[in-house]
């Protein structure tokens, strides 16, 4: 069997990290973490230690290194085929890989003015015109993708796939910022923090000192 390392940073923070790990845990994918804290004296070198670009996270598969989100979900769906990562449907599969790679390369004013933090309400911070108009365009994807693709499941296509794990820190940051949701944006919204492992994820980001991670 392939042994699986993800190299990972704050939990608090990190939402490139949140993806690949809440899919290998909807998976059911067995594989051994660790965690890089950011902005410690020691983390830029630890950083490169595993990551050619320094940093996370940075799937390590069969002595094979694979970083950025959305390479390392292919990766994972590919060698595990029976995962479900991506839709069985041609039509599907292609509107997910679509959003997904949308969600990777875009929204920066979302990103930029609401940040994950895993832990935190901030009801308001953040609006602008620029993050309205991202907002608007992750509902219209969630509304679109339930309505057209989701008969056999709660998430965007149906079952969990690698798209729910791209829009999984969005979920957070809707959370966090206090976002008003539609009707079945919310219950999608809410379906995705209701998960397990978004429970153990959000757990493990309380225990995280702050002062260590940005002191």
């Amino acid at each position: 069997m392939s042994k699986l390392v993800l190299v990972i940073g704050s939990k608090r923070y990190s939402s490139w990290s949140l993806r690949p790990w809440i899919a290998m845990r909807q998976a059911g994918l067995s594989f051994d973490e660790v965690l890089i804290p950011f902005r410690r004296p020691d983390s830029r070198a630890a950083l490169e230690t595993h990551s050619p670009t320094a940093k996370v996270p940075v799937l390590r598969l069969d002595g094979r290194l694979v970083w950025e989100s959305l390479a390392i979900l292919e990766t994972l769906a590919e060698a595990y085929p029976g995962a479900g990562l991506w839709p069985t449907d041609a039509v599907a599969r292609a509107e997910a890989r679509a959003v997904s790679a949308e969600m990777h390369a875009g929204f920066a004013a979302l990103r930029q003015h609401m940040p994950l933090d895993f832990c935190a309400q901030h009801p308001g911070r953040g609006r602008g015109a620029e993050v309205a108009d991202d907002i608007r365009r992750i509902v219209a994807i969630w509304d679109s993708c339930r309505e057209r693709f989701a008969s056999d499941g709660p998430f965007l296509f149906g079952p969990f796939t690698a798209a729910d794990a791209m829009f999984a820190p969005v979920v957070s940051r809707f959370h966090t910022y206090v976002v008003e949701l539609s009707g079945p944006s919310q219950a999608y919204a809410d379906t995705v923090r209701s998960l397990p492992a978004m429970a153990e994820w959000g757990a493990a980001a309380a225990t995280e000192d702050e002062a260590e991670v940005f002191g």
